[in-house]
């Protein structure tokens, strides 16, 4: 899958505004607004932004197991 679609995706999923994910990843707000307008990510934010992703998701589930324990 295209990391467009995983960035857009996970968005959706997580509810999380395209700045919010631009800063968190790249310290640049307009990441995703300018990815939206066909900016090209290099090979290292495609690494940067999917080890993000990642690491979200590993957290969410860390809270999910400590709340069902």
């Amino acid at each position: 899958m295209h990391i467009n679609r995983k960035i857009e995706r996970f968005l959706r999923q997580h509810d999380m505004a395209p700045t919010t994910f631009g800063r968190r990843v790249a310290r640049d707000p307009r990441l995703v607004l300018d990815m939206r307008n066909g900016r090209c990510l290099r090979p290292a934010m495609v690494l940067k932004a999917e080890a993000f992703m990642a690491a979200f998701e590993r957290h969410l589930d860390l809270l999910d197991m400590r709340e069902a324990a």
